[in-house]
């Protein structure tokens, strides 16, 4: 499909199967068009512009962040009436997916939470992890290479994001194996699949009790640990949060690594291995591998989009949006548009703005694991890079340079590979 065939009104961003796998025609067509559309058939305003979703990121007490991880239809057991809704959602809360997460809380529930959530995720904290990932990213790296290919995604990425996370959170070295088996074993449910299924949790309860025990016990026999300092965080009120609620937010930066790092890493090692020229001029030039992770992230947003709800009354790029209103922001889109990002289609390993991209959303819901989530990739890529003389497609799998055949998500939600399969030639020492 090209710019051209787009007819926003008879194109079903959310179940065409041609446009999750390749959006990019969809994204700029809308970006020139209609930066902000009301498309008819479920009545969500599609918000690709990237100045219009600012507005949006930057409203939270216009646009609620609820209905976040839902879809474009609003399977609601109660009606949407008022000037102001807010009171009403959160007396509500049960009636949407995935509620007890913190990406779908408003102020003041989500300043409380988020203020826990940084305590967790310090520049300290980061600093200390480094070893562990470097280490981390070698071990998994000494069973790859000899074996000269690989099935990226479930031989590197998704074991890396878990034992990422785990380590940050001081779990402890004999509790990493349950982890992986409850997390990085099996394909987990689709978010934003074309059926349009939302009511689901990713398995997070399974990692709840796990949470709730250790900060139980931590609280009992403090142990001068990560976990301690988890159990014992307050709200910025003084008051201690219950045990439930840390476990959530713990479980939460799983969920985001597995949904977010792990295809980050999936679509920069697609580009790389893909890329003689991009894959020598990193090899050249390490000190460019944040530069070239920052323009992926511009360019294939690992997640296409979330949702919002109006509010209140409001205006957004001259439609009138009134309270109930289901909102998409296109975060893949806005990486492309061409009023901010020169040549947008370009990819360009030196652009000066590319870290303005909005892939780790903006605002005060803007990702906060995404320091982990550039680690976990930086340190990914170099030690392949450093550890290789040539990373590359394994054509068995997924075709000639010139027809390629990748195993995508199939999601309106989020962009990256089910599997990914690479050639290595491992450095001799």
């Amino acid at each position: 499909m090209t710019t051209t065939q787009i007819n926003p009104a008879e194109v079903d961003f959310f179940t065409d199967p041609e446009v999750a796998e390749k959006a990019e025609p969809y994204f700029d067509y809308m970006l020139e068009n209609h930066p902000v559309y009301r498309e008819p058939k479920y009545g969500v305003v599609i918000v690709t512009g990237y100045e219009e979703a600012l507005q949006v990121y930057h409203q939270p007490d216009v646009y609620s962040s609820i209905n976040r991880t839902g879809g474009p239809v609003l399977d609601l057991d109660f009606e949407l009436e008022g000037e102001d809704l807010s009171e009403l959602l959160e007396k509500h809360r049960s009636s949407f997916p995935t509620n007890d997460q913190i990406v779908t809380f408003d102020p003041p529930q989500h300043t409380d939470h988020r203020a826990i959530l940084m305590g967790l995720i310090t520049p300290k904290r980061l600093k200390e992890n480094e070893a562990f990932l470097k280490a981390t990213a070698d071990r998994f790296l000494d069973e790859i290479l000899p074996k000269g290919e690989s099935e990226f995604i479930w031989d590197y990425a998704k074991k890396f994001a878990v034992l990422a996370v785990a380590d940050l959170l001081g779990v402890p070295e004999e509790d990493h194996q349950m982890l992986l088996d409850t997390l990085a074993s099996e394909p987990a449910p689709v978010l934003g699949n074309l059926e349009l299924q939302t009511s689901y949790h990713n398995g997070l309860e399974r990692l709840y009790d796990y949470f709730v025990a250790k900060i139980e016990e931590r609280r009992a026999q403090p142990a001068g640990d990560v976990l301690t300092g988890m159990a014992l965080a307050t709200f910025p009120n003084g008051t201690l949060p219950e045990p439930i609620e840390v476990a959530r937010i713990a479980a939460n930066l799983f969920s985001a690594g597995q949904e977010t790092t792990v295809q980050l890493m999936g679509i920069c090692f697609q580009r790389i291995a893909d890329d003689a020229d991009l894959q020598d001029l990193l090899r050249r030039e390490p000190s460019l591998v944040p530069a070239f992770i920052e323009e992926s992230l511009r360019v294939e947003a690992p997640i296409k989009g979330s949702f919002r709800l109006v509010k209140k009354a409001t205006t957004l790029g001259g439609l009138d949006l009134a309270p109930g209103t289901n909102v998409m922001l296109l975060h893949g889109a806005s990486g492309r548009d061409p009023r901010l990002f020169e040549n947008p289609a370009e990819f360009d390993v030196n652009r000066a703005n590319a870290r303005q991209h909005l892939a780790f959303g903006r605002g005060i819901h803007t990702c906060p694991g995404a320091p982990l989530a550039r680690a976990e990739a930086v340190f990914s890529i170099q030690r392949f890079l450093e550890r290789t003389s040539s990373i590359t497609i394994d054509d068995a799998h997924h075709g000639p340079a010139d027809a390629r055949e990748w195993n995508l998500i199939s999601s309106y939600k989020f962009r990256g590979h089910t599997h990914l399969y690479l050639r290595l030639v491992e450095v001799q020492s």
